[in-house]
């Protein structure tokens, strides 16, 4: 069960990377990437998948940082999901959007790391 739940925290990791790395390297010409979405697609199955077996092996969880967490990880694919629509499309992709998608990212992260 230990390499099971390493793999997908590596893969969360990376996903993370995925988001904030696109938001990084577009961040003078907004858009949304691809690899934006995919990114937002494994932090949020990894996460949900990552919270099964924490609860289903650990000790009672901190809930109210799970429920923020997932929140904000939603938020991301949501507007992932439609800034990456519309910068497929030919679409110009609203600045706010796509700082949007890299700043909820990052927010997630210091979520993630700074919330005992």
């Amino acid at each position: 069960m230990d390499i099971l739940k390493y793999f997908l925290v590596f893969l969360h990791i990376l996903g993370s990377a995925a988001i904030v790395g696109g938001w990084f390297a577009t961040f003078k010409k907004p858009t949304v990437l691809p690899v934006q979405l995919y990114g937002a697609i494994a932090q949020l199955v990894t996460g949900l998948a990552l919270v099964g077996i924490a609860g289903a092996t650990q000790d009672p969880l901190n809930y109210y940082k799970i429920a923020v967490k997932l929140l904000i990880a939603v938020a991301v694919l949501v507007t992932a999901v439609i800034g990456y629509r519309k910068a497929a499309s030919g679409a110009v992709v609203p600045t706010g959007l796509a700082h949007a998608v890299g700043g909820l990212g990052l927010i997630n992260i210091a979520v993630a790391t700074l919330w005992n």
